[in-house]
């Protein structure tokens, strides 16, 4: 069978939130000291730092590495991830604590209108416990499976996650197979129970579906509502406690992934990195591994969840980095960056996604053809999913033939080059990949396989040409409650 893709199966205290003044916290640059009238009132604030603070840049040297925790929020679809972020960015006086704050870190339109993530988003919250300056690097991912590999890529750059269930619908299918991501990359694995305030909430259930399918104590599971904020605080203990530091050497020469990016049409590709070893600074010049071509840093710094510059970022954390790529094509997923005359052992990067559905795209005027070309290449940057190959038809003229991870990955990504860059396109009925198998040697010579892939009905070969075609099947695992299993099987005999 083809593409088998299920997975098997195995068997304190309450953090202080920081002093808000910019002179007790000491991560700013040394400015001249207010008034202590200013300063009576500053510490009434629950923000990290006050607007006019925002453009000053914070030392990032402050904050060793075994003060450092970076992690995901993963979770099904609809389970309160985005709503727990937002929770954490108040708490941690990242951003003002206001009724308008709904998925502040989902900010692509698209997300607002749709009521989903689509995009990853990053954002450094520094927090207090126990007298020790923490940064807490947070990674918030979609929770549907077609942008699963939003999700791999980043628990590249994280040491544990948050697995958030709902206290109502308990595990659900994306809950498994986000489980298996973190699970397979060795990270610690945190489970949060939200929506405890709900009328039909029952945590106590869905500690025992969490025993029972995951091997983790319930007595490790934490009960919140994120929508009340309750139990926030529990969660950020959590965190800091059986989340480890990362394991990175600052004094190795540069090594950093770049794990995400976004173009920008003034400063060009803004990359975001993972540090694994060493420093980077504005001024210095780096070599990508993939292009080998050599850059200089514009800029530095941390998600806040706004752009903060900073001098420099340290091995363990996580940031942005603008080095004047200004062609789509240096920007590549999975890349490795280090110092010039300073080469290291390139990072393993990612695996390539496997696109499940194939569907034409044209310009609805052929004049826009080099518009929407740049469009696409631009859009590609920011989901790297999408495959990209020529085409042309004879009604609609030249276009692409773009691979997706599903339905809603399609429907997305047209609605973001409608929304982000006005173009309107023709989109064709998906397909999904075929396989044909030839049946001589001759042709096997000639396409230089024995199997080839058909991505478009157009280029079906002629059957006397192929002793059999292959469709693609899913080997998957299902989980449900012991009273269902024989009403199930029967579904499946069907």
């Amino acid at each position: 069978m083809w593409t088998p893709v299920g997975r098997g199966r195995w068997h304190g205290r309450a953090p202080t939130v920081w002093a808000t003044a910019a002179a007790h916290r000491g991560l700013l640059e040394p400015r001249r000291t207010p008034s202590r009238g200013a300063a009576a009132k500053s510490r009434t604030l629950d923000r990290l730092y006050s607007s006019a603070d925002r453009k000053e840049k914070i030392d990032m040297s402050r904050f060793s590495v075994e003060n450092i925790r970076n992690f995901s929020i993963i979770a099904h679809v609809d389970h309160g991830k985005s709503t727990l972020a937002d929770r954490l960015l108040e708490l941690t006086g990242t951003i003002d604590k206001t009724k308008n704050n709904k998925q502040v870190l989902d900010k692509l339109q698209v997300e607002r209108e749709r009521g989903i993530t689509v995009k990853a988003q990053t954002a450094s919250l520094f927090y207090n416990c126990e007298g020790k300056q923490y940064l807490l690097n947070l990674i918030d991912t979609p929770g549907h499976v077609d942008f699963s590999y939003e999700v791999s890529r980043s628990l590249s750059a994280c040491q544990g996650v948050l697995l958030v269930v709902d206290a109502n619908e308990g595990i659900q299918a994306q809950t498994v197979a986000n489980f298996f991501l973190a699970f397979e990359a060795q990270l610690s694995v945190i489970p949060v129970i939200n929506k405890i305030d709900l009328k039909n909430a029952d945590p106590a259930r869905v500690e025992k579906q969490i025993e029972k399918v995951f091997d983790i104590p319930s007595d490790e599971c934490i009960k919140i509502s994120a929508k009340l904020g309750t139990n926030i605080e529990r969660v950020l203990q959590a965190v800091i406690e059986r989340i480890p530091p990362p394991k990175v050497h600052r004094k190795n020469p540069l090594k950093a992934l770049v794990f995400d990016s976004t173009f920008d049409q003034y400063r060009g590709v803004i990359a975001n990195v993972a540090l694994f070893d060493g420093v980077v600074s504005k001024g210095d010049k780096i070599i990508s591994a993939h292009t080998k071509k050599t850059y200089e840093v514009n800029e530095v710094g941390v998600l806040n969840p706004n752009e903060q510059p900073t001098h420099k970022l340290y091995a363990g954390q996580v940031g942005y980095l603008i080095a004047g790529m200004k062609d789509v094509t240096e920007a590549q997923i999975g890349d490795t960056l280090y110092l010039h005359k300073q080469p290291v052992e390139p990072l393993p990067g990612f695996k390539s996604a496997k696109p499940m559905v194939f569907a034409g795209m044209y310009p609805i005027d052929q004049s826009e053809y080099n518009n929407l070309k740049s469009a696409v290449e631009k859009l590609t940057i920011n989901d790297s999913s999408v495959t990209v190959h020529r085409d042309s038809s004879l009604a609609l003229g030249a276009g692409w033939r773009l691979g997706f991870l599903g339905l809603l990955h399609m429907e997305v990504f047209n609605q973001r080059l409608e929304q982000e860059y006005n173009a309107s396109v023709i989109l064709t009925t998906p397909t999904v990949p075929y396989k044909a198998v030839l049946s001589s040697a001759k042709l096997i010579k000639e396409y230089r396989e024995k199997e080839i892939t058909i991505i478009n009905p157009a280029q079906f070969p002629d059957k006397s040409k192929v002793t059999e075609y292959l469709e693609p099947v899913i080997l998957g695992t299902i989980i449900t409650p012991d009273e269902y299993t024989g009403k199930v099987m029967m579904l499946c005999q069907v």
